[in-house]
């Protein structure tokens, strides 16, 4: 297990470094912000202090080294435009975005794990095939069109849910939360439902194909044949058996959300790291965008590496394959 450890934090480690340059060179030459943190009128003077103060009169790999060296010591740049610490700016949306996507993961697995046993378990029924064909359009339709589509319908012509805002919070240790009042729920149902509709999709079809497959192994035929119940076979044989895809696919969501929510925070105006990215990608704050492409990465390297060990704690061949070798 140690020597496994090793080698996916090394792992993790590289991606972090390639990951690091890949998007510093990238931003670093797109457009130049002076041009909007500066007014047109500025001298050359005023225009040389800013780009010094910035640090963007030096090369772009002295910048890079600059950033490397800071970001081994925590800190990610500071931002143009709002002039404090990027990754403290970016940890103060996190709240906003974490409340939206683990929302959403609940109610894609409390829907979509329910409904894809039941497709899976009627394979080939008139219903099954209409579940899955409209899982299909849950999983295509662009985020940004059923966004609007939810807005028109709930927010506009029933007048049932706020468009945008985050609502009230209330404050536990800190940290605001929205689900914990009424009005906050409120402003989540539409960010989350339209979060939550391709991940219910996905569910459905991801489990619906386990369970038909799990339906016809021979350890179900036998369970059946000694009349065990059908709900402990579902329980207990199918359902665990195709837990670890599942696992594996929410992991994989999860920073999937989180680096993708742009869009649905966009739309309805939620205040979240995916609101902030859009912002600063306008305003070209580029340690802002660096900063969260960073910390996204580091997520999505955390989160795989916890699915990993969820794979182990389910399956007891891992464990077993890890000892043989």
């Amino acid at each position: 297990m140690l020597t496994f450890v090793t080698q996916r934090l090394l792992q993790s480690v590289a991606v972090l470094f390639a990951v690091s340059i890949a998007v510093f060179l990238a931003v670093y030459a797109v457009g130049n912000p002076v041009d909007l943190l500066i007014s047109p009128e500025a001298t050359q003077a005023e225009r040389a202090e800013m780009i010094a103060r910035l640090g963007l009169d030096r090369p772009v790999w002295a910048q890079y080294l600059t950033f490397l060296g800071n970001a081994l010591q925590g800190d990610l740049g500071t931002s143009f435009v709002h002039g404090q610490p990027a990754l403290s700016l970016i940890l103060s949306r996190i709240p906003a975005t974490f409340e939206l996507v683990v929302s959403a993961l609940l109610l894609a697995s409390i829907i979509g794990i329910p409904i894809g046993l039941w497709v899976g378990l009627n394979d080939g029924s008139l219903g099954a095939r209409a579940v899955m064909t409209g899982s299909i359009l849950g999983y295509s339709i662009p985020s940004f069109w059923k966004g609007m589509v939810l807005i028109l319908v709930c927010a506009v012509w029933l007048n049932w849910l706020p468009a945008s805002g985050r609502g009230d919070t209330v404050t536990v240790l800190g940290v605001p939360f929205s689900f914990l009042t009424v009005d906050g729920l409120r402003h989540m149902a539409m960010p989350v439902i339209n979060l939550a509709i391709p991940n219910i999709a996905l569910m459905i079809r991801l489990t619906a194909a386990g369970a038909s497959e799990s339906a016809r192994m021979d350890y179900v035929k036998f369970a059946r044949a000694k009349g065990v119940r059908d709900t402990r076979i579902v329980r207990r044989h199918i359902l665990r058996n195709i837990l670890i895809p599942i696992v594996t696919v929410l992991g994989v969501e999860f920073g999937s959300l989180i680096a993708f929510s742009t869009i649905t925070e966009t739309v309805f105006a939620w205040p979240g790291m995916g609101k902030l990215l859009i912002t600063s990608i306008y305003q070209l704050d580029r340690p802002v965008v660096v900063a969260y492409v960073m910390l996204v990465t580091f997520i999505f390297v955390t989160v795989n590496l916890l699915v990993d060990f969820a794979y182990a704690a389910l399956d007891p061949r891992v464990k077993l394959s890890e000892r043989m070798s």
